[in-house]
């Protein structure tokens, strides 16, 4: 049963993959400006234009270039070669993922345990001043402009307090030798403790920057899943019991009332992986969020193709593992399948 779902949603993926990557294709050439005109420069004849546009492809018809693109993809695993640098896309994309999936990590950690924590809290004691705090809190994460709320921070605890650093993934005198990129994890394989402490006290702010809408989200999330579980029978009968209050909440209800909260917490999760160009590029991180920025201002078509692309591929496959624990948490799903 599970393997009969597993084959269906893989094949949806592949047409939803192959739909997106058509999209992007035909979209970004609609940017204005023309790639050979901005690496050759404006004082470029036409006749080395036209050679460089045909050294590229780019000369070619729309379908000729698409099928191209995408027979590379399936017999090379190739996204292309950057047409600024000329390297590989797929390699610097690699060189740069795991700076925004740290960031994303770390803030989908802090939304989780502050977004979860707060919705129980919110529905236990309901419209008690904590439920009410609680709400407020929430609204005015969901409404606070990201952008802004980034730079209020780095105005505040980096240039008045001097608590965190301004920007970046570590100081300039840190030294890690790069292993699999994530300097949290680099750190930790090299044994080198300030390093880590270095790595953490620079993900800091921008991770609480990134984490404010999703914390939001997923606190009322928790709050109106709880409340429509702690009014079932059952609960009032664990009560009736004699159940201690915690074991009832975070044992009976909780567990029920997982499946909305893990749908919201996989979808944000999501979108913070695709969805953190703003503060990549308030806090110079120097991520796949900047990339694609300077990307898409030098009109580098293969690279912001191959961003989307594994924006899309990470957010499909975070959906699908988010569907597959929907068979652990709840056994009739299981029975009956998806």
């Amino acid at each position: 049963m599970i393997a009969r779902f597993l084959m269906r949603r893989l094949m949806l993926i592949v047409l939803i993959l192959f739909s997106v990557s058509f999209i992007v294709f035909g979209s970004v050439r609609l940017i204005p400006g023309d790639p050979a005109q901005i690496i050759l420069g404006e004082r470029a004849t036409e006749e080395s234009l036209n050679r460089l546009r045909e050294q590229l492809g780019l000369n070619q018809p729309f379908f000729v270039q698409y099928g191209h693109y995408v027979l590379r993809i399936v017999k090379e695993g190739s996204l292309g070669d950057s047409i600024v640098t000329n390297n590989p896309v797929i390699e610097e994309i690699g060189q740069k993922l795991p700076a925004t999936m740290e960031l994303a990590f770390a803030a989908m950690f802090l939304a989780t345990l502050i977004g979860v924590s707060s919705g129980i809290l919110a529905a236990v004691y309901r419209n008690s001043w904590i439920d009410n705090l609680s709400m407020v809190a929430a609204l005015t994460g969901v409404s606070m402009p990201i952008f802004w709320l980034g730079l209020v921070l780095m105005l505040i605890f980096s240039a008045t307090l001097g608590w965190v650093p301004l920007s970046g993934r570590l100081n300039i005198i840190t030294e890690i030798h790069p292993v699999t990129n994530f300097y949290l994890i680099d750190s930790l394989l090299a044994g080198d403790g300030y390093a880590f402490l270095d790595a953490v006290h620079h993900l800091l702010l921008p991770a609480i920057t990134l984490a404010t809408v999703p914390t939001a989200i997923i606190a009322r999330m928790t709050r109106a899943s709880m409340l429509d579980v702690l009014e079932q029978d059952y609960v009032k009968t664990a009560y009736a019991k004699g159940l201690a209050k915690a074991r009832v909440v975070l044992y009976h209800a909780l567990k029920n009332a997982a499946i909305p909260i893990t749908t919201i917490t996989g979808l944000q999760l999501g979108l913070l992986l695709s969805g953190a160009v703003i503060t990549e590029t308030i806090f110079a991180l120097n991520g796949l969020g900047s990339y694609i920025v300077g990307a898409v201002n030098a009109r580098d078509f293969p690279v912001v193709q191959g961003c989307v692309l594994v924006f899309a591929s990470t957010f499909v496959l975070i959906n699908l593992l988010v569907d597959l624990s929907y068979f652990v948490l709840d056994p009739r799903i299981r029975d009956k399948g998806m």
